[in-house]
């Protein structure tokens, strides 16, 4: 199936706005600067002027999400990539000058960011505002159009997100559509110019295998069991807080929360109390507390109690870090709890937990650690704690990781001049910052010849002088 064909198959209410999009992108394939700078400034102006209704619509979808969460970790995040992208944009737009090989010369190379065309970003529930916002801005500042497929788990979040695109985009810009996983497929067999989607590596394959039939580009945000290692000499009171914060913003539904923590076996019982502590002081109640949120729905509240369950029959200690001693029962929250003994073969150390759930896994030495990270699928994130430097740099260059933050939890992926992305299971290809505007672009390489130039040498018919020439290039 080529770009110019749909699946006839797929429902009109993908259809139609797809094909009014395509033809908004034929009409005007390259849009100047100031068009995307009017994108980007209406797309703030979303961000922003609908705050309090993004903060309730999640709310709502989520039982409860702490409002400070909403704002500092979609909200915050999504206007400062738009201000960043706005500040550079004319810079990334810019033609990109290239080396010319000395045969060749006196030629002139460039290369030339051109929009793709139609874009489709597939959002996951977990942090539905931020995860379109960010793959948007990417998006459109490089020239694109795009349809957006929020979750079926957030619909008042979907139906703000669709209301606001209407109202400050408009549909010869964007199209955002919801509905169910049956839906989310159909989605992904449009024939896009590239396509986003950012959830579970399960998903992502079935993604992948559906897009191959257009031939059509993906970046995949996945997830995977992300690690903090913690060395000895660090302070563990320091780093059991960071970890605790990494771990139970949005009650650990984040797919680069620490998925499991590695303790040196001397420290274990010790790093335990501090994580304890730390959380209750997070934390001093759970059912009431709005900083504290909930889990998205029964279901994932259910698999959560499986994966502790689980635990408990290979033998693990699991302590719930439930500082007031509430009844939870009805609130749609889920204690902190930490594992302890966990044996290798629990769905909890196979499976990414996404919740507020944390392993812990004791190591006798850095090499016996090292071998335990390399021994597992590649992580989206890891997290490093130690204050010798060198080691970290041996530790950096023997592990694999889509990002990593040293002695924190999650600060890269706030970063706007860096990449975010993952590597084997847990994604391929990244955005964020110009990594993003490339992302979404296609890098046209140009080649300009000058009027006077040496290729005329080497045109048939040959001769002994070409003859001789290849000899001497090939030395």
């Amino acid at each position: 199936m080529d770009r110019e064909t749909t699946d006839p198959a797929l429902p009109a209410v993908m259809l139609e706005p797809f094909a009014h999009l395509r033809a908004q992108a034929m009409h005007t394939p390259y849009p100047a600067l100031a068009e995307r700078l009017q994108w980007l400034s209406a797309l703030r102006a979303m961000a922003l002027d609908g705050e309090a209704r993004w903060v309730d619509a999640v709310a709502s979808d989520f039982g409860h999400r702490s409002p400070v969460e909403t704002r500092m970790l979609e909200l915050f995040p999504a206007v400062a990539g738009l201000r960043h992208t706005q500040r550079h944009l004319m810079r990334w737009m810019r033609p990109r000058r290239r080396g010319v090989d000395l045969l060749f010369m006196p030629a002139r190379n460039r290369v030339i960011p051109q929009p793709k065309g139609v874009v489709g970003i597939m959002v996951p529930w977990n942090y539905p505002i931020y995860l379109t916002l960010g793959p948007l801005t990417a998006a459109l500042a490089a020239g694109n159009r795009a349809m957006v497929k929020m979750s079926e788990f957030t619909p008042a979040t979907g139906e703000l997100m669709r209301e606001l695109a209407g109202k400050y985009l408009g549909r010869d810009v964007i199209s955002v559509l919801d509905g169910d996983a049956q839906q989310a497929s159909q989605f992904s067999r449009l024939p896009f110019d590239h396509l986003l989607f950012t959830g579970s590596t399960a998903v992502g394959r079935l993604v992948m295998r559906a897009a191959s039939d257009n031939l059509t580009p993906v970046t995949l945000e996945l997830g995977g069991k992300s690690p903090a290692l913690v060395l000895p000499g660090y302070p563990l009171e320091k780093a059991a807080e960071r970890i605790a914060f990494g771990k139970l913003i949005n009650a650990g539904q984040t797919c680069i929360a620490p998925d499991y923590v590695l303790v040196h076996t001397s420290q274990r019982d010790a790093f335990a109390a501090a994580y304890a502590s730390a959380v209750a002081r997070a934390y001093p109640t759970l059912v009431a507390n709005p900083d504290y949120s909930a889990v998205i729905n029964d279901r994932h509240r259910q698999r959560l109690g499986e994966l502790l369950d689980d635990a408990r029959a290979h033998g693990a200690v699991v302590r719930e870090i439930n500082p007031a001693g509430e009844d939870l029962a009805g609130s749609g929250k889920l204690a902190p709890a930490l594992l302890l003994e966990v044996a290798g073969t629990a769905r909890v150390l196979q499976e990414e937990i996404f919740g507020p759930l944390l392993p812990v896994v004791s190591y006798d030495s850095l090499n016996d650690a090292v071998d335990y990270l390399n021994a597992r699928p590649r992580p989206l994130a890891m997290y490093v704690f130690d204050e010798d430097n060198r080691r970290l740099s041996q530790i950096l260059a023997c592990t694999h990781a889509g990002g990593v933050t040293l002695n924190d939890t999650m600060l890269h992926i706030a970063q706007d001049d860096l990449p975010f992305g993952g590597i084997g299971p847990s994604g391929m290809g990244s955005y964020h910052g110009r990594d993003g505007f490339d992302t979404f672009s296609h890098l046209k390489a140009v080649c300009t010849q000058a009027r006077l130039n040496g290729t005329g040498l080497i045109r048939p018919p040959y001769g002994r002088a070409v003859s001789a020439l290849l000899r001497f290039m090939l030395r």
